[in-house]
């Protein structure tokens, strides 16, 4: 594997220090992580809350929620290998497993314990992948438009019915076949905006030239985007492997308190196919459902989330 000394300044997209209008204040944290520098944000002393965001953004999404939740708990929000801060390593395949496989080393590394999982969109399955690796590690699990994949039996059938109707999903297979769609992701510099609506917010005020340049920035290039390819083209291919989960562990896991957090108006993880498997993996979970919010939940309600996340680390 490389050492990070040896690898360009152009496998960064963003400045370490870039605030992107002071919306994003939070001091830059580096980790080697095999082979690769992965930033993440650690704000506040206590309990830890690990919030895991998902395609196509970065820690960004969870901005208003380390605000909220920093006065009290331990805040970490790492990016993704290929998002966000982190470096975009040309070498390496970005399928679920190898994210992880990153997610193991970063939470023995700093050996965080007591973790409150918050998960987004493949935030879900890679933090799952955590759990299942070190059930001991985890207090609770919170999933924000994330799918919590547990060895349930309806698992694929569910995949295979969301994918046959999500907008997001239903372009990844065509683009593939057509040929077209590292082409297209790898033009997510000038297309974010079309992409993050496909998959779903509600709320256009979010619109301002300061969003879009956090989001855009990641993928300053389409050396910079082989994250956001790397899991579109996993599904088309069949590449991702959910982490095989033993029955003792997922009873274990079953036991943890757990929440979802659901805008109903999402397309691209639709709630009549993921709520029924959150449930199945915790049959003492708690669901709330959030009218008119879509797939970017935490964008359109991150006051709303963070209320409700507040009241359940309580238990």
């Amino acid at each position: 594997m490389k050492n990070h000394l040896t690898i360009s300044s152009q496998s960064f997209s963003i400045s370490s220090e870039e605030t992107f209008n002071n919306t994003w204040p939070y001091k830059p944290h580096f980790k080697e992580i095999a082979g690769f520098k992965m930033h993440y944000v650690d704000e506040g002393q206590g309990e830890v809350i690990l919030a895991l965001h998902g395609e196509s953004t970065w820690g960004y999404l969870f901005r208003h929620l380390i605000a909220s939740l920093s006065s009290d708990h331990r805040v970490i929000v790492p990016d993704h290998m290929g998002f966000g801060k982190s470096e975009t390593p040309q070498d390496r395949s970005y399928l679920l497993q190898d994210h992880i496989e990153n997610l193991e080393q970063f939470v023995l590394d700093l050996d965080l314990k007591g973790i409150t999982l918050v998960m987004h969109d493949f935030g879900g399955p890679v933090g799952m992948g955590l759990a299942i690796r070190h059930p001991n590690r985890i207090k609770r699990i919170i999933s924000t438009n994330g799918p919590t994949p547990l060895g349930q039996p309806g698992l694929v059938d569910a995949l295979m019915k969301n994918g046959a109707t999500s907008p997001w999903f239903s372009w990844i297979f065509k683009a593939y076949e057509k040929g077209i769609l590292e082409q297209v992701l790898g033009q997510l510099d000038y297309n974010i905006l079309s992409t993050l609506k496909l998959n779903g917010f509600e709320n256009n005020d979010l619109i301002t030239e300061t969003w879009l340049q956090a989001y855009r920035t990641p993928f300053k290039t389409p050396e910079h985007t082989l994250g956001a390819i790397g899991w579109a083209k996993g599904f088309a291919e069949g590449a991702h492997q959910f982490e095989p989960v033993e029955a003792v562990t997922a009873k274990e896991l079953s036991k943890k308190p757990a929440l979802a957090i659901w805008g109903m108006a999402d397309k691209t993880l639709q709630p009549e196919h993921f709520l029924p498997l959150f449930s199945e993996a915790f049959p003492n979970g708690k669901i709330h459902r959030l009218e008119g919010v879509g797939h970017y939940s935490l964008e359109d309600a991150p006051g709303e989330i963070a209320l409700l996340i507040k009241a359940f680390l309580k238990n």
